[in-house]
Formats: structure tokens, sequence, C-alpha cells
């Protein structure tokens, strides 16, 4: 099949392949993204740093990661996944002793920018394209099986980081993760990964002219546009409701304890709803996948901005659109444009994906300070509406391209 990898590593059982990835994507977003949940405090509480600085690190690291992208999809593109994703694991490691050892807030914001570069070249995006280089138009259940591992990264990796911290300190248990990155994560990924592809790849065309694998699509450098920022508005939408959660249901009245019960919802409804997409998903375009999620994610800010009373299903709602997402951002620009081109496609619209889900949180903390949670509320809801808008256009082109094609 055009564009998929014929390495001696491609017979690799499919399932043993996943697997591998999935454990180092758990591993990845547990000690990058989802660090300062459990180690802001106690960072805090022994450096005397500030808290918006702590914080502050995910943010720098997703910047950095979105800056990167474009170059780490043609990494990808050119000499193949396996040094890219060895290097993610090098680059883990070191940014999380960084951490571990950072003697001022300044060298513990250093080290987050190294953590940045881990997470640009080893988290979701970069593994996409490294999955649709290997498996070409095939790679739709791996990703989404993919992303079913991801979405345990918070269960597995919270409770460890709490236990790790309470028996050894956050600065030992930074080490531990750098540690496990070095003797887990790295002999995983080179184990099944490819060396280099043997397709040609984009970056033989000339500038500006990929190689294509199926036809010409008409208006491709808007469908290209629309699917880049749907996936950006709802990066950014979900960056800033998981960040201000709480904030968000205690304007509605919500108690405190109650608010932290309802955020365990979030995860199980990720993992519900990308479990009926790999079900399911095989049976339907990847295009009704962002649909769905645009539509959910619009539906539940909607229900929340208007006081629906059943918060219970207003969470599963937004979490399950929030959670198909991510297996959205994989699939629907692999099955638009291709599997030759899609790992530099994919490092192009992780670009504008990242740097929004990295600025998002500050500037939803702004609206909150200046106008209020109720109408940072009420903007997230015309923002996802309009997501809905944008993906309906995507689905019109699509449609009207295979019009063309018959």
């Amino acid at each position: 099949m055009p564009g998929t990898s014929t390495s001696p590593k491609a017979d690799l059982d499919r399932r043993l392949v996943v697997s591998a990835l999935g454990v180092v994507q758990i591993l990845a977003w547990g000690t990058s993204f989802y660090i300062p949940a459990v180690f802001a405090v106690p960072i805090v509480a022994d450096t005397g740093w500030s808290l918006g600085v702590v914080v502050s690190g995910a943010s720098v690291g997703l910047l950095v990661a979105g800056l990167i992208s474009p170059q780490v999809g043609r990494l990808i593109d050119r000499h193949g996944a396996r040094p890219v994703l060895a290097a993610s694991s090098l680059l883990f490691a070191a940014g999380l002793a960084a951490l571990g050892t950072a003697p001022n807030a300044v060298f513990y914001l250093l080290g987050w920018v190294v953590l940045g570069l881990g997470m640009g070249t080893g988290t979701y995006d970069a593994v996409f394209a490294a999955l649709g280089q290997r498996y070409g138009h095939e790679a739709r259940g791996p990703i989404t099986n993919l992303t079913l591992f991801g979405g345990f990264a918070s269960t597995i990796c919270w409770p460890l980081s709490a236990f790790m911290i309470e028996h050894t300190g956050w600065r030992v248990a930074c080490l531990i993760y750098a540690a496990l990155h070095l003797v887990v994560a790295l002999p995983l990924q080179m184990a099944v990964t490819a060396r280099r592809p043997s397709a040609p790849h984009a970056g033989d065309a000339s500038p500006g002219v990929p190689i294509r694998s199926d036809p010409p699509m008409r208006n491709e450098r808007l469908m290209f546009a629309l699917v880049a920022t749907v996936l950006s508005f709802a990066a950014g939408i979900g960056s800033v409701v998981i960040v201000h959660f709480m904030i968000f249901l205690q304007a509605k009245g919500v108690a405190e304890a109650a608010a932290v019960g309802y955020g365990t919802l979030f995860g199980p409804a990720q993992v519900a709803a990308r479990v009926i997409e790999r079900l399911f998903g095989s049976g339907y375009h990847p295009v009704w996948t962002m649909i769905a999620c645009c539509v959910l994610m619009a539906l539940s800010l909607s229900l929340l901005a208007g006081g629906f009373p059943f918060l219970v299903l207003t969470i599963l709602i937004y979490g399950a659109g929030y959670g198909i997402s991510w297996v959205g951002r994989g699939t629907l620009p692999l099955a638009l444009f291709g599997p030759v081109r899609f790992p530099r496609l994919m490092g192009k619209i992780a670009f504008p994906s990242l740097i929004v889900q990295a600025l998002a949180p500050s500037a939803g903390a702004l609206m909150i300070e200046r106008f209020g949670a109720d109408a940072t509320i009420g903007l997230l809801t015309a923002l996802a509406l309009i997501n809905v808008v944008l993906i309906g256009s995507v689905l019109f082109l699509y449609r009207s391209q295979r019009q063309t094609d018959v």
C-alpha cells in the first residue's frame, strides 16, 4: 500500500507495537503535561517558588513542543520514527533530571524547555505520524488504540507520583521518572519502531508540492486550514476547561469537594468514548468522529452555560467529546490527505494546536479575572459552536470532492 513502511520491523504484531508505544505514552504524558497537578504544591512548599511559576512549566513545555512540531514531522518523514522517538526518551529523561536538580525557578523552567522538546518529539502528534507512516491508510485502528493507553496517563501517574513524593520527595520522584524513560521507554521505542521509511517521502517533492498518494483534492489549502483550525479550537477549549474546571463548577454553585468528585468522571468518559470509536470507527469516515467531538463539546458547554441541573451528564458529554478529539486529531488528516504526506502534515497541524493549548489557560485566567467565570463559559460555548460550523464546512468540502471524483 502506498505510504506504508516495509522495514524489517513492519511484520511485528500491531498489538505489540501499539502496546509498547502505549506504555511509553502513559509515561510521557504522566511525566510532562500531568506533572503540575500533583507536583505543584510540594514544589511550592519545598522551594518557595510561586505557584504561578511552577504551574506555568507545562505551558512552557507545550509552547516548545508546538514550535518544533513542523520540524519533527519533517524528521519523521525523512529519517523514520526510530531516531525521533528515541531522542524523545533521552529528552524526557534530561528534562526530568533538570527539574529534580533545579536550584532555582529559572533552571526549573529551563528544565521544562527540555521537557517540551521531549513532548514535541514523543507525544501523540509525533507517534501518530509514526503510525501513519508505518501502516498507511490502515493506521486508524492503531492510532485509536494508542489513545486508549494515553487516556490512563493521569489514572496511573497521579497516584504513583503522590506515592513517590510522599516517600522520597518531589526531587527524587523526578529522578525516578527520568530513569524510567531510560530503562523502560527508550528500549520499548527502539524495539518497535522502524529505522527509516522505505517508501518515497514528501521531502523528495518540489517545495510546496508534496508527493501525493491519493488523487489531488480541490480546495486542499482551505481544507487543511479548516482542519487545523478545528483541531486548535478543540485543543484550546479543552485546555481551558481542564485547568479551570473547579472554578467553572464553583461559579455554578457546586461545592469544592463535590467538584473534585465530578472531576473523576473526565477520565472514564474519555476512555469510554474512545472504546466506542475503536469498536465502530471502521464503519465511517473520521470526519464524523470530529463532528461528534465538536457537537458534544458544544452541547456540554451550552448545558453548563445554561445552568443544566444534571452536571454528571454534562461532564460525561464533555469528556466524551474531548476524548475523541485526540482520535480525530490523528485519523482525520490521515484520511483526508493520505499517508505519504501525513508525517509532515501532522507536524504542521500540531504547530497551531499546541501553541493554542499552551496559551489558552493563561488567556482563560485573564478572562475569568476580568469578566468572571460565567462570561468565560459563554465565550467557550460560542467558540465551540463556531467549531461545529467549521467542521461542517470540512464535511461539505469532503463531500464535494467525493462527488467530483465520482
